[in-house]
């Protein structure tokens, strides 16, 4: 071969080796980095808390870049494996919830104390030979088929709408997650730890803006699942309603409506019976959401024994105006525009009165607070708290603890008020109650005191 001949035959040798580098470059760098050949595992989660009850479905969560193609899930049960569903997809889906089918058990067959839950899910991926990737994860589930113990340990005999009842309760579970009293499946109650181990007590009310009384339910739910439901018994009685019908002026609605909105934050509408209503309505819903948020953020939980606070009394020297439950039409120009519940006591004597607290207890809240004004609450513990609304002055700070007796305030026309006057309201877990109930001494023994006092004698038959 001349030497012509030999040059041409090594360009192309060199030519083609070149090329056949490049495309081993391109395939290497398309397979690393093309979606197609991606490389990230699925991703598997449990979203429960570890616990199965063998009754209601197990949900799983896989999630991936390039969508889900097969996934396989069974259960170790010492050394025998049981299948629980195994599925080959036929979309892109990235993310799935699975809800597994719990295996069916008879008196013969019964369920395992503890499983090793296993999962293995593959992807759309053609990485690792067009194998796709694959995630292998295991959860050790423990099985509790046991509902929670919940009894009613002693109650109230009855409670009226707006009014307010005493429950003690038992309740006991190795996984406890929830337990709570029900009203009307509308209301829940917290339950304060009672005298001895797994009793608990709760100060309960019937709102006011509940009509129907339906139920109220002790509810006890574990981390499995398992759920129990105990009535409590309670006789109700009919709340008398008086009904007001007031005349809004003009007048009132410029110099009080809307400097409420204002320091409120709220937007100003130019009518005046928008601008009224836009206060009475939408700021006063506000403004109860607050009450209730503040007492139920700062329930005190720590255990108690008895019942030791003094029956409420009325501002020293001064007259009622208007009672709890008022049922107030507001009418202007002749045509009705709104209504609302009055939720307190309304008493005025002089102007700038002071104002005592009757039991001690701790400020949870000190602000201006729209239709209420300047205004204090005070947590007595027990899930029971005092609000003082309207005032000219606060005598108190944030976080005090403040003693039985104790001078905190002083009466005045703040907020959306006609005049100087203190509106003084109770709280039962942030919902406003009759005051009346709580300013009577026989009430508190037989509906409070008792029913603690011989909750104790039972609890320590047990």
């Amino acid at each position: 071969m001349s030497f012509i001949n030999r040059k041409k035959s090594n360009k192309v040798k060199n030519l083609l080796i070149y090329i056949v580098v490049l495309l081993i470059i391109a395939v290497t760098a398309f397979v690393f980095f093309s979606p197609t050949f991606e490389k990230n595992a699925p991703k598997v989660v449990y979203t429960g808390d570890k616990f199965w009850n063998f009754k209601k479905p197990l949900k799983l969560k896989f999630t991936d870049d390039n969508g889900i193609k097969s996934y396989k899930v069974a259960y170790l049960d010492g050394d025998k494996l049981v299948k629980l569903e195994t599925k080959i997809l036929n979309n892109d889906a990235k993310n799935i919830v699975v809800e597994i089918i719990p295996p069916k058990f008879n008196r013969l067959n019964t369920p395992p104390k503890q499983i090793v839950l296993k999962t293995q899910v593959v992807d759309n991926s053609k990485w690792n030979f067009f194998n796709g990737n694959i995630t292998s994860k295991d959860f050790v589930i423990d099985i509790d088929r046991k509902k929670p113990i919940a009894n009613v340990v002693s109650n109230s005999y009855l409670i009226r709408q707006g009014g307010s009842a005493t429950v003690v309760v038992e309740v006991k579970d190795e996984n406890l997650k929830d337990f709570y009293i029900s009203f009307n499946e509308e209301e829940r109650f917290e339950l304060i730890p009672f005298y001895k181990k797994n009793f608990y007590m709760a100060i309960i009310a019937w709102p006011v803006t509940i009509e129907e009384f339906k139920r109220v339910n002790l509810i006890a739910i574990d981390k499995a699942g398992n759920k129990t439901t105990t009535k409590v018994p309670y006789y109700i009685k009919e709340l008398k309603v008086k009904v007001d019908n007031i005349k809004i002026s003009k007048s009132f609605v410029e110099k009080v409506s809307k400097n409420v909105l204002s320091k409120s934050g709220f937007d100003i509408p130019e009518g005046t019976a928008e601008a009224f209503v836009a206060t009475n309505k939408d700021l006063r819903a506000q403004n109860v959401k607050l009450l209730k948020d503040v007492s139920r953020q700062n329930l005190d939980f720590s255990q108690v024994s008895k019942f030791d606070l003094d029956a409420f009394k009325q501002l020293r020297g001064s007259k009622t105006f208007s009672r709890y439950a008022e049922r107030r039409h507001y009418y202007y120009k002749g045509e009705k525009i709104d209504e609302a519940w009055h939720l307190g006591m309304d008493w005025a004597s002089i102007r700038n009165a002071k104002i005592y607290v009757t039991n001690p207890g701790k400020v949870i809240f000190k602000d201006y607070l729209g239709i209420y004004g300047h205004t204090a609450i005070i947590d007595h513990g027990f899930g029971l708290a005092t609000l003082y609304a309207h005032t000219s002055k606060l005598n108190i700070e944030l976080n005090d603890f403040v003693n039985a007796k104790q001078y905190i305030a002083n009466t005045g026309s703040t907020g959306a008020v006609f005049g100087d006057h203190l509106h003084f309201g109770v709280l039962v877990q942030g919902l406003e109650v009759n005051p009346l109930e709580w300013m009577d001494k026989k009430w508190i023994d037989i509906n409070v005191k008792k029913i603690l006092n011989q909750a104790k004698k039972v609890i320590d038959t047990k």
